[in-house]
């Protein structure tokens, strides 16, 4: 089994995703920039026009792709957010509200402070013998930065690693896992790499050959699956949750679609399941657990498993069990099932998303405090701190949401997200053709224009024909939500009456 234990990235042509996996062991950050030659005045016309960057001459796989995470409501919200800036009062709203991305520290949530501690001492290992340091640091969080110095050579976070990762950071990790799991896990099936994408990435280049090849992806889905199957020379193969049960996965649903796929003549080579959802925040149950990868066995099919929001479930009837765990319960080997897993210091109640690559606090994030730790303490007031504030945000806009006319919405069991269904008057759908967009998309742009709320349409994620969604995050602090709440309630009320005759 290949264990990818990464940190999501955003999935922007723009931004680099390293070739080599050497990386610095805290974090990871990179850039380009278009290069001047292509129009430097010393060359001369003939050559200019041979190399223009348009469009037209780019790859076209990369015109399939989407992100409508950071697609154009954002870049418009961005806008406005300028313009309040630039023209305070110039717009009925006094802020922009972001609830299309999981950032949680963008919108006020504190870094855990044991993690931090040690990342400021390793990456200056020069204060460890301090005298002052002691009195400024843990003393666990001490003893953990000598632990991980003595693991790299030269002590320096700054150096390239080895290609997966460092060993000792790695066992450190497949410890964690062993704990969580119950059953032995290798560091050496253990991948660190510059953010979860790239990983997901890794993946699709080594399974799609050509558009033959297949991979069976949830709809609604995270649309990085999507844009990486386009970007790859894939096909999706897409597979619909059922929103009446709470978005629930039917294995009945799965083998209807592979036969449909390969009657088609396609070879399906994975299976996309995201545990808990995005953007749907469901947790599967075991027993439902079983019947996927025992359908993965049976159909000879890979098992991408994207677990990146384990650590964010919020109702005491649900709990995560990883596709590992589950797989070795059943009695199932290396040999018997092809698994890959996807972890994240981005996602969990740490929320670390600028310090994604970080070989070092994905080794934290896997083995945090134990009891008996100075830190521990500390540690898990501020876990459950950001954990029971998190649901209590879910609850609250998922009733807020269900209150409104037209609209429902599925309980949030995990992740930090909800998917509510708006049905749209059939005048707000024309309206919508009208100007060449999707319905959801044209309610989100008004919701934005109107309130400041920025949410991300369902079109982005994939859903059941007809049906129009929109994603929203529960991250605004809490004491955000009421304003998001009311805002809501005046627009969608003035957006039906408006729709209605």
């Amino acid at each position: 089994m290949r264990k990818f234990v990464a940190c999501r990235t955003r999935h922007l042509i723009r931004r680099t995703v390293t070739c080599s996996l050497q990386r610095p062991l805290s974090s990871q950050s990179s850039y380009f920039s278009s290069s001047p030659v292509l129009n430097h005045p010393s060359m001369d016309s003939s050559h200019r026009s041979s190399f223009p960057v348009t469009l037209q001459t780019i790859n076209p796989k990369v015109l399939k792709c989407e992100y409508a995470v950071r697609g154009e409501i954002v870049t418009h919200a961005q806008r406005l957010q300028q313009q309040l800036l630039d023209n305070p009062g110039s717009l009925p709203f006094d802020e922009i509200l972001y609830c299309n991305i999981g950032n949680p520290q963008s919108l006020g949530q504190q870094p855990i402070t044991f993690f931090r501690e040690v990342l400021a001492l390793t990456d200056h290992p020069n204060i460890l013998d301090r005298s002052e340091t002691q009195g400024l640091f843990s003393a666990d969080s001490i003893e953990r930065a000598w632990q991980i110095l003595d693991q790299i050579p030269g002590k320096a976070t700054g150096a390239y690693s080895h290609s997966q990762g460092i060993k000792g950071l790695r066992e450190t990790i497949a410890a964690g896992i062993e704990e969580r799991d119950g059953f032995p896990a290798d560091p050496n099936d253990i991948f660190l790499t510059d953010g979860a994408s790239p990983a997901v990435h890794m993946m699709m280049q080594l399974l799609l050959r050509s558009e033959q090849d297949g991979i069976l992806c949830p709809i609604p889905q995270y649309p990085l699956y999507s844009a990486s199957i386009a970007l790859h020379g894939g096909t999706l193969v897409p597979y619909y949750l059922d929103e009446a049960t709470g978005w629930g996965l039917e294995v009945s649903a799965l083998k209807s679609q592979l036969e449909t796929a390969r009657s088609k003549g396609l070879t399906v080579r994975a299976l996309v399941v995201i545990n808990p959802g995005n953007p749907t925040g469901q947790v599967l149950s075991e027993d439902n657990q079983r019947e996927i990868v025992e359908f993965c066995k049976t159909e000879g099919l890979v098992l991408l498993a994207d677990e990146v929001y384990q650590e964010n479930i919020y109702v005491p009837d649900k709990k995560f069990h990883s596709f590992k765990k589950v797989s070795r319960s059943m009695g199932y080997g290396e040999k018997d099932i092809s698994l890959v897993s996807y972890q994240s210091v981005s996602k969990g109640y740490y929320g670390e998303c600028g310090k994604r690559g970080g070989q070092i606090l994905a080794s934290l994030v896997m083995c945090p405090p134990k009891v008996g730790d100075e830190s521990y303490e500390s540690y898990s007031l501020e876990k459950d701190g950001i954990l029971s504030s998190l649901a209590r945000r879910a609850k609250t806009l998922e009733d807020a949401f269900n209150s409104l006319e037209g609209v429902t919405c599925n309980r949030a069991e995990g992740a930090m997200y909800l998917f509510p269904r708006i049905h749209l008057p059939e005048k707000a759908i024309k309206a919508a053709e009208a100007v060449n967009k999707a319905p959801d998309a044209f309610y989100a742009l008004r919701l934005l224009e109107e309130t400041g709320i920025v949410v991300v349409p369902g079109s982005g994620f994939g859903q059941v024909p007809g049906t129009w969604h929109f994603r929203c995050t529960i991250l605004p602090q809490e004491d955000k939500i009421p304003a998001i709440v009311d805002r809501l309630n005046e627009f969608h009320k003035k957006f039906m009456d408006e729709f209605q005759g």
